[in-house]
């Protein structure tokens, strides 16, 4: 008979960076336990879905994931199946009733107790199958000694600096299985931050639910800048972009930083959700319309060149055809880099559940296409501008669409979200800097050739005999 530390373990990974990050621990706790890993899900006997529970499209893709992989107990070599992550935590008795499949769930607080809880289904399911649920609390938070496999490239990573929300949005479910903040030690962080530089990272994108919250439960006021400030030294580094930035949470002590720290990408995600004010105490969001737009110019005045991303709500309940103008007003007069627009989602659990879901749904899929359109004039504009400037890359690799070009992306492009820079001509490594000329532009990426590397970061890519060329 197999033993269990021989057992091959698949995992599937939905959701955001910082379910990829959980995804990421349960990957190290369970080879470090002798499990094995394999990509070929046909072939394993222990599956674990890490789901996403966010809005409706993200549970039906991890339902619909359940019953995809659910198959493999007939078909495959599949003896334990799991749900973990967000939708496992959210609604445990639902999922274990509908899909019968599933020998477990296991929640977001529970998830870093994989490997144990793989070998008890596997000793209870050959003594009898039953159903378990892991969910004692919503928040896990792993530290530097965790074991952890990126599914990121070597020359970059997504870092989590703290679990949960105090802020309490009304359209949004999250603190409701991801619990209250809980902000990681400073300490910790960098001694991670030195682990992944000592693998080969050399770009960190810092996350959370709410990044400059970081450090509110302790009480410090100012706890992301004392966590930038030592980040900056840690040697291989060259490379940090932030996420969730919360608007009225950001400050000019921070937006001085990030322009005068070269290692600080220019880079600011501030989700705003809405620009109406009565829409906005609706959806329980701190500041105002006024607020908003003297913000912004702040942010471009004390950041040149910043690369501005926000992410906006269409359809929350009440919204009026003049209210959602305001949106696209907004965005004529900002002209986002990056813009995600997204419909709203009634979610159980939240304070706008009582308010039903009253525009109908065709009304806000259009409302999502006129902006998304609004918004796809400005970012083609704003490219053209880029043909014949010189920018900064971090090399990727070979391209994901063709091996004849290599794929990049400069400090206004985070990985997986944004375009890239296909280069057409010359040779690099991946996680290599270089400089490339801007000769093409499209809607999403960029396209042109190296015509050097960047000072004082890297060797000349030239001079190492395992770069790729791409002619």
């Amino acid at each position: 008979m197999k033993t269990p530390n021989k057992v091959k373990v698949g995992l599937v990974n939905l959701g955001c960076p910082k379910n990829q990050v959980d995804s990421e621990v349960m990957l190290g706790v369970l080879s470090q336990d002798g499990f094995e890993l394999t990509s070929e899900t046909e072939k394993a006997e222990v599956i674990v879905i890490n789901t996403c529970g966010f809005i409706d499209a993200a549970k039906r893709e991890s339902i619909d994931a359940i019953i995809e992989f659910g198959g493999y107990k007939k078909k495959g070599d599949c003896r334990v199946l799991i749900a973990a992550g967000c939708l496992a935590h959210r609604y445990p008795k639902e999922l274990m009733s509908e899909l019968p499949e599933l020998d477990a769930v296991v929640g977001t607080g529970d998830f870093p107790k994989i490997a144990g809880i793989c070998r008890t289904l596997l000793a209870r399911n050959r003594r009898g199958r039953r159903q378990h649920v892991w969910t004692a609390s919503p928040t896990a938070l792993y530290d530097a000694a965790t074991p952890r496999l990126t599914l990121s490239p070597r020359h970059w990573a997504y870092l989590k600096v703290s679990e949960g929300c105090n802020y309490r949005c009304s359209f949004c479910a999250i603190p409701n299985f991801r619990g209250d903040l809980v902000s990681r030690e400073v300490a910790d962080i960098l001694a991670e931050a030195r682990s992944l530089a000592g693998r080969g990272v050399v770009e960190l994108n810092l996350i959370a639910q709410s990044l400059t919250s970081f450090g509110w439960d302790r009480r410090e006021k100012n706890g992301l800048m004392g966590l930038l400030r030592p980040l900056v030294g840690v040697d291989g580094i060259r490379r940090i972009r932030l996420f969730y930035t919360y608007p009225t949470d950001l400050t000019d002590e921070l937006l001085e930083f990030m322009a005068a720290e070269p290692k600080i990408c220019n880079y600011v995600d501030l989700p705003l959700q809405h620009i109406n004010d009565a829409i906005l105490r609706k959806m329980n969001r701190k500041g105002s319309s006024r607020m908003i737009r003297t913000l912004l110019g702040r942010i471009r005045e004390k950041v040149p060149g910043v690369t501005l991303r926000s992410t906006f709500i269409v359809g929350f309940p009440g919204e009026t055809e003049g209210q959602f103008e305001e949106i696209a007003d907004l965005i004529r007069e900002i002209r986002f880099d990056r813009l995600g627009v997204f419909t709203y989602s009634r979610e159980d659990g939240t304070t706008a559940f009582p308010l039903g879901d009253p525009v109908p749904a065709e009304v806000k899929a259009e409302r999502q296409e006129r902006l998304l359109a609004l918004q796809s004039g400005i970012v083609r504009e704003k490219h053209a501008a880029m043909i014949g400037s010189v920018q900064d890359v971090l090399v990727d690799g070979p391209s994901r669409e063709t091996d004849l070009l290599l794929e990049g992306r400069t400090e206004g492009q985070a990985p997986e979200i944004d375009g890239v820079v296909y280069i057409n001509d010359g040779e690099a490594s991946p996680g290599d800097f270089v400089k490339v000329e801007i000769t093409q532009a499209g809607e999403h990426d960029l396209v042109g050739h190296i015509v050097g590397p960047v000072a004082g970061k890297i060797k000349a890519a030239s001079c190492r005999p395992s770069g790729l060329k791409v002619l």
